[in-house]
């Protein structure tokens, strides 16, 4: 079971993850494991996917660990993810971004929570795209999520207070009250 586990962090993390920082979420999430026995699994998982005929390889560098594709399949992926992101974005990919955008810095918890969905797959479409960036919160730890200058430039604004009605929309009350309006005129339609 903790293999399962580490696993389906290693494959969901969008950046390396640490054996320490594994070690923390799974006791934060209420299982009893020791440091030895994440490298253990660590160790498993990168003799199971690292061979030629893996589509999945797990790279360590250091005390870091990431899941990434076989680097036999790298003109694949490049195409793949270039035909991928030239394309228009999704209304789900748009209604992120600008949430992201208004309410940047935000985790990606407060993101799920008021979009009502998992929006993993998208931030990570939208870091590749280079519309977001991620970084960890210097007093949380959480990963927190902004729009980036690219974004900022393609649209053409200074910063994010540009951005019509910014400062109606980026304070949590206003939010709330907008998502709250926002239903009540949709039941009335």
């Amino acid at each position: 079971m903790l293999k399962t586990k580490v696993e389906s962090l290693l494959f969901i993390s969008n950046k390396p993850l640490t054996v320490k920082t594994v070690v923390n979420f799974l006791k934060k999430e209420g299982e009893d494991v020791k440091k030895t026995e994440v490298e253990e699994v660590l160790s498993q998982l990168k003799e199971k996917y690292n061979s030629p005929d893996n589509g999945f390889q797990i790279i360590q560098s250091g005390d870091n660990y990431q899941m990434v594709t076989n680097p036999d399949s790298a003109d694949l992926i490049k195409k793949f993810v270039k035909d991928d992101m030239t394309g228009e974005l999704t209304p789900a990919s748009l209604e992120t971004l600008t949430v992201v955008a208004y309410r940047g810095p935000i985790t990606k918890a407060e993101l799920e929570q008021i979009r009502g969905v998992n929006c993993s797959l998208i931030l990570r479409n939208l870091l590749i795209r280079g519309l977001v960036e991620a970084s960890e919160n210097n007093i949380s730890g959480d990963t927190v999520f902004r729009v980036t200058v690219d974004f900022l430039k393609h649209l053409g604004l200074n910063g994010v207070e540009d951005l019509p009605d910014y400062e109606k929309l980026h304070t949590v009350e206003n939010l709330e009250q907008f998502i709250e309006n926002q239903s009540a005129v949709k039941q009335e339609e």
